[in-house]
């Protein structure tokens, strides 16, 4: 395990949430997720990221149901564009009683604590999630879409900045695209 991703799940332990000491009135839950039509890629378009994401570019998480598990694949490249591409596998726990809008994000499968990920927002066509954190230290909006309009973005950000969240450390996250999408060696965009 190379030293960055020690000391990262040494914070999350170290500050983790479990999800049965989370105050969902600290920061919402979306009233009921349907976890099939939540499952598939999402564009990380903003985020207040743990420090390891902070330079992210292309950061994409894809979700797929295994045997009640939410299998997860983030998919990013720190720098730059041309950056190699870094993947992180961690494992969405979803917690009964919470419609589905709880979950326990386990970066070593093994381990029985999680890293609190409350669907906090979900628009009704689910092309928009906000993912947070009671703790407010770490928050995601995420878009079926790579690209996303200004005012639906000082939207979210609006959004956010009311459940608490400092929005001066909101960060966008760089997205450029060629036609195959994410999960590609092509992630880089084309030379002009």
């Amino acid at each position: 395990m190379n030293k960055g991703l020690r000391g990262f799940l040494a914070a999350l332990l170290l500050g983790c949430c479990t999800a049965a000491s989370a105050s969902p009135a600290e920061v919402p839950l979306a009233p009921s997720v349907d976890l099939p039509r939540f499952m598939g890629d999402w564009y990380v378009i903003a985020h207040i990221p743990p420090s390891i994401d902070r330079d992210a570019h292309n950061a994409v998480e894809s979700y797929a149901l295994e045997d009640g598990i939410v299998s997860t694949t983030y998919r990013r490249r720190p720098g730059g564009f041309e950056a190699p591409e870094k993947i992180s596998r961690p494992a969405g726990h979803v917690q009964a009683g919470t419609g589905n809008a709880l979950w326990a994000m386990r970066f070593v499968r093994w381990l029985p604590l999680g890293l609190e990920f409350r669907i906090s927002h979900l628009e009704p066509d689910y092309s928009v999630t906000i993912i947070g954190r009671s703790r407010r230290d770490f928050v995601w909006l995420m878009s079926r879409s790579p690209v996303m309009p200004e005012a639906d973005y000082l939207r979210y950000s609006a959004l956010i900045a009311s459940w608490g969240y400092d929005p001066s450390k909101l960060i966008r996250v760089p997205q450029h695209w060629p036609a195959s999408g994410p999960g590609t060696d092509a992630a880089a965009p084309a030379k002009p």
